[in-house]
């Protein structure tokens, strides 16, 4: 067992009426303020009056910045990060999923700066992170986390990369969770952001170390609560239990917390990463096509036992099974779960991708060596894994 430290100074209104406390949050900052968001959606549903009046009310001086694309790309940073500089703002308000708060995180770095917010990105590079501006985000979509963590995600279509960064500059001073603001999130996004959900708690649930028994305990917890609550939500969508229990999990799954000094990597968010970067297909889509063929792949009678776990726990599979027997019902009622209750695509013809650039992703996903996962894998297993995902 590792030891580790636990630090996610991240304050959280969560519920219905809590915008309330958004201009005096603001304020503990300063009075300028860039709001950033993506398409029309919060307009629409009526999020972006109440949250301009709330500013307004509160004397804030705001800035705009829209049209932040799904898988955010590097230019839409740039721009933030070039208005930061020019308006001398003081806090940045991300409204909007994972990829509007992405974006938002490195362009409060990039103001920062007086180099290319892509240096971060760079692995070549890995420009140090030491200051952002003060970031607050209102929450629309449930997948990521990145309402709560330290990380973020962007593609740069010109080199065709999309690169992951963590810095403790990056956690966002506050969020807002109100579930009423993903009462419109389609059926087929909640899916995607279930999706997205899992994985992020699969890259650490499936580890062989001798760890934290309350922590596996609160993993099979929260795939639960995903398995029971992402149906409903697409089903009736202004189910208010459901959106929140979504909310809230999806936050937990990837704050810190459940890793309690785990240090094996993510295996299935670096190949999906690729499959993006070239496609632009939906981050949580990817996850749910690649996710049990990954299961699959790494199964034996060296990790047969985590599979016994997660089976029985999560998915209530007889325990008096024979063990192989219960892992391989455990990734089919994993795949059950993604692909016929969900409803997403199961292969990747089915969205468009071939063969042709499995080679490159994989050697990038494992970055040129070996990628020490759940299972160490190498670039002809990730792209073994690829070629599964075809059928």
């Amino acid at each position: 067992m590792n030891d580790f430290v636990y630090d996610i100074p991240v304050r959280v209104y969560f519920g219905r009426d809590q915008l309330k406390n958004l201009g005096p949050e603001l304020k503990k900052y300063g009075t300028r303020v860039l709001m950033t968001y993506g398409g029309g959606s919060i307009k629409r549903m009526g999020l972006y009056d109440r949250v301009m009046k709330e500013m307004k009310d509160a004397g804030l001086e705001v800035y705009e910045l829209n049209g932040i694309e799904p898988n955010p790309r590097i230019d839409s940073v740039r721009r933030g990060a070039q208005m930061c500089k020019d308006h001398k703002i003081d806090v940045l308000l991300a409204v909007g999923g994972g990829s509007t708060i992405d974006a938002t995180k490195f362009m409060a770095a990039g103001a920062c700066v007086d180099f290319d917010p892509w240096d971060f990105m760079d692995y070549s590079k890995q420009a140090p992170i030491e200051r952002a501006l003060p970031i607050v985000t209102i929450l629309t979509l449930a997948a990521t986390g990145s309402e709560m963590d330290s990380g973020g995600v962007i593609s740069n279509p010109e080199t065709k990369d999309k690169n992951g960064r963590l810095a403790p500059a990056l956690l966002p001073k506050a969020s807002f969770l109100d579930p009423t603001n993903t009462f419109t999130v389609s059926p087929y996004q909640t899916a995607c952001g279930a999706a997205d959900m899992l994985s992020h708690i699969c890259e650490v649930y499936f580890n062989m170390n001798q760890d934290l028994f309350m922590l596996d305990c609160f993993m099979e917890g929260l795939m639960k609560t995903i398995v029971r609550y992402a149906p409903i939500a697409m089903k009736d969508p202004e189910n208010y239990e459901a959106r929140a229990n979504l909310m809230w999990t999806s936050s937990w799954a990837i704050n810190g917390f459940i890793d309690g000094g785990k240090r094996q990597a993510w295996s299935c968010h670096p190949m999906e990463h690729e499959l993006s970067a070239i496609y632009d297909i939906t981050h949580g889509l990817g996850l749910a096509i690649l996710t049990p063929r990954w299961m699959e792949y790494c199964l034996d009678e060296t990790t047969v036992s985590k599979y016994v776990q997660y089976g029985v726990n999560v998915f209530g599979i007889d325990p008096s099974l024979p063990a192989m027997d219960i892992a391989r019902k455990a990734i089919a009622k994993t795949s059950e779960f993604l692909f016929d209750t969900l409803g997403l695509k199961r292969t990747l013809p089915e969205v468009g991708i071939d063969e042709t650039h499995f080679a490159v992703m994989a050697r990038k996903s494992v970055g040129g060596g070996t990628l020490p996962g759940f299972k160490p894998l190498q670039a002809h297993d990730v792209e073994n894994i690829f070629k599964m995902c075809m059928e």
